[in-house]
């Protein structure tokens, strides 16, 4: 949509509270693969907080989803 932001991975993980560096971003993700029946939001490893923010912004399709939804996709990649 005109007019909003549009995040980026380092964006989402420095809202995550998590090194948004892209050298650690790249680490994070070959180190926390999922299952490909695996969930992104139960995920063992995310805090309470992360949890809530990446389950309301999905559930709402805010302007976080698209990025969220390609680190969900990079999570799973070698499923």
């Amino acid at each position: 949509m005109l007019g909003e932001p549009e995040y980026t991975m380092n964006d989402l993980f420095a809202q995550l509270g998590l090194d948004s560096s892209d050298e650690a971003i790249e680490q994070f993700i070959s180190e926390h693969k999922l299952g490909q029946d695996d969930n992104l939001v139960e995920a063992d490893f995310w805090n309470d907080s992360q949890r809530a923010f990446l389950q309301e912004e999905w559930k709402l399709d805010a302007v976080w989803v698209e990025v969220i939804d390609e680190l969900n996709a990079r999570l799973h990649e070698s499923a």
